[in-house]
């Protein structure tokens, strides 16, 4: 039976979460259905230019994305440090991002008098969305439930579009993220819906790539930020140019097609994450299959287990992947 998503998140262990989101029956999300000879292309820029709004009013940043013919992914990080330092009149700005608020929060915000009576109801709304503004349940939902009436509307149905919840996966330690957002990546790739990483429309690998062109990072993700340092920004604590090298080896070798070996230089960026060849090229091909629950190594996965009180450690035969054998 499916566990409650707040037993599944546990910040005291890690802030990533890859979620995934997939279509009902033969509902399509993107691509050409063969069916119907219908296009659904258009539906990308939906979901890109969705994720990033959300983005922009939640207190969590996107690592990586993906928007596939019938799925999508999404790698998150909660950052709780920002919807902790919010004031009350930015978590309600916030909000009112989204959402319209009420009589009282928009009064509030914009700078009027609240009576003394109302002042424990505002209280309690603003730490209501200071929760749910740092929350991926209701950010899914924030990304799901617009696509989905769009989607239904265009195609002039009813009912649901999306399969039951989305799957949410905890990634318990920096291998487990570069591995899943490389996964992710590198999906249309493995679906021979695009050639090469920057070929891959609607994905996190090709924005980086267009700014990492012209010297920059993409300000809609989470940067990679190198070596982490004391008085630096969010972001993953990981070399952008060595990700993109490792992404670009990893492509060549999942690849039927086409021949390529690792390059010495990623071969010393997997030695750093404790992470054999031959581990790395089966996690990044079969992360799906491997993993349905949460991702690290074994060390990490029984923190993150003892944290949220599980009595067994689902997948740590799969997370063997994560060490030197």
């Amino acid at each position: 039976m499916p566990r409650p998503r707040r037993t599944q998140i546990s910040l005291e262990d890690t802030p990533y979460y890859h979620c995934c989101s997939r279509v009902v029956r033969r509902a399509f999300l993107c691509g050409d259905d063969a069916y119907s000879g219908k296009n659904y292309d258009h539906r990308r820029s939906w979901i890109e230019s969705l994720l990033f709004e959300l983005a922009a009013a939640f207190a969590i940043d996107v690592a990586a994305f993906a928007v596939m013919s019938n799925h999508l992914h999404v790698v998150l990080r909660i950052d709780i440090e920002t919807a902790n330092c919010w004031t009350d009149r930015e978590v309600l700005e916030q909000w009112h991002k989204l959402f319209n608020g009420d009589d009282l929060t928009r009064k509030f915000t914009k700078g009027e008098l609240v009576e003394p009576h109302e002042v424990v109801k505002l209280k309690h709304a603003i730490a209501i969305y200071r929760s749910r503004l740092c929350d991926i349940s209701w950010f899914m939902r924030c990304l799901n439930e617009p696509i989905a009436r769009q989607a239904n509307q265009e195609d002039g149905c009813s009912g649901r579009f999306w399969e039951g919840r989305f799957k949410s996966q905890a990634l318990l330690d920096e291998a487990a993220v570069l591995a899943c957002m490389a996964y992710v990546d590198l999906n249309p790739i493995r679906a021979k819906m695009a050639a090469t990483p920057e070929g891959s429309d609607h994905t996190s690998v090709q924005l980086r790539i267009q700014a990492a062109l012209k010297g920059e990072q993409p300000k809609k993700l989470l940067p990679f930020i190198g070596n982490e340092r004391d008085n630096q920004p969010n972001g993953i604590a990981f070399s952008l140019a060595d990700y993109l090298e490792l992404v670009d080896d990893t492509g060549r070798i999942i690849r039927d097609d086409k021949r390529g070996a690792i390059s010495e230089n990623s071969a010393n960026v997997l030695t750093r994450l404790n992470i054999p060849h031959e581990n790395w090229v089966k996690l990044i091909s079969e992360f799906g299959q491997l993993f349905h629950g949460p991702v690290g190594t074994l060390q990490a996965l029984t923190h993150y287990c003892e944290h949220l009180e599980k009595r067994r450690r689902h997948f740590a035969t799969s997370c063997q992947h994560f060490k030197i054998d």
